[in-house]
């Protein structure tokens, strides 16, 4: 009754390479499932260390009813002097806890989860913002782990894409991920070393930086009708946002943490600059502005890490290709019984 099983990156990793678009499903109904109440999303905790004030460790606790019915939470950090050590900034575990007893049944790495989510929800809200699945042009702001992940979301969505444009303020991280697109994807790919230039013309641009602050600032940045992934949340300048259709996939967690819808709340007072919600997209709810740009600024919420990881986990015990730790727990039966 009380199984106990581990599934490894390596596992995770495999079965999201098979599931990608499987995965954007799972995220869009785990979104909806949210916006209809069945949900508990606390805010998330972090963790963050005065002598080392990049980084930073965050916890994200949930529990997601409808057909998931799970509890847990995701413990993910962010270190990002790891880079300079050719180490990937973020690593993570997640913990899934059965809804009936509480007992948590799974314990999976969770960087590539939280890496798929992100991906996934990028790409299911470039489709509903855009209208459709095709670009002349998606111009990608950074080139890590995140931003390759969106990219191979975008091509197990089969999308149609003339080019991608990809910046970074390291040519040779641009380099790679652009050898990696047409090597890997079959996409063109190219880098860009201005964002102007890469911006003009591109129906999707995605920011997924680690900036602290926002740096595009310049009145006009983004063109009516472009859509924006927020992915990276603190890009963007206020005035910018002020001046764009904005959706967010929870108004709540999104607007907290100084992200730039944040600042924007701050520098207004009100959050009536915010259209809606992705769910209310999704269910035609929400009219999208074609006289402005469109930015989507998903804060990453944690019941999106249960759906996928529920997922993974199902695939990972169906292939049996979990590591089953028996004796896990030392007493499953209440003492003197």
């Amino acid at each position: 009754m009380f199984n106990f099983d581990v599934v490894s990156g390596t596992v995770a990793r495999k079965i999201i390479q098979e599931s990608r678009s499987e995965l954007v499903t799972v995220v869009k109904e785990a979104y909806l499932t949210h916006y209809a109440g069945s949900s508990v999303n606390p805010n998330s905790y972090f963790l963050r260390f005065p002598e080392n004030p990049s980084a930073r460790i965050i916890a994200l606790p949930a529990y997601l009813g409808g057909e998931y019915d799970v509890a847990g939470i995701k413990w993910i950090s962010s270190f990002p002097e790891n880079i300079k050590n050719n180490v990937p900034r973020a690593s993570a575990v997640l913990l899934l806890n059965d809804y009936a007893t509480g007992y948590p049944f799974a314990c999976l790495e969770a960087s590539q989860i939280s890496a798929a989510r992100t991906a996934a929800s990028a790409v299911l809200g470039a489709a509903q913002l855009l209208g459709r699945t095709n670009a002349e042009r998606i111009t990608v702001v950074g080139s890590g782990i995140i931003a390759r992940n969106i990219i191979e979301f975008f091509a197990a969505e089969d999308w149609k894409v003339g080019e991608f444009a990809i910046v970074d303020h390291k040519a040779e991280y641009a380099e790679l991920l652009a050898a990696h697109v047409r090597d890997e994807l079959g996409y063109s790919a190219s880098r860009f070393d201005d964002l102007p230039t890469a911006f003009d013309g591109a129906d999707v641009i995605v920011l997924a930086t680690t900036a602290p602050e926002p740096y595009i600032v310049e009145p006009g940045a983004f063109a009516p009708g472009q859509v924006v992934l927020n992915i990276s949340l603190r890009d963007i300048s206020p005035d910018l946002v002020l001046s764009s259709h904005n959706v967010v996939d929870d108004v709540d967690h999104c607007l907290t943490a100084n992200t730039s819808p944040h600042l924007a709340e701050q520098q207004t007072g009100n959050r009536d600059f915010i259209s809606g919600v992705l769910a209310q997209v999704i269910r035609g709810e929400v009219s999208l502005d074609a006289e402005r740009p469109r930015i989507f600024s998903p804060f990453g919420l944690g019941v999106l890490d249960l759906a996928v990881g529920s997922y993974i986990h199902r695939r990972a015990v169906e292939s049996g290709q979990t590591q089953a730790i028996d004796g896990f727990f030392g007493e499953t039966e209440r003492w003197g019984k």
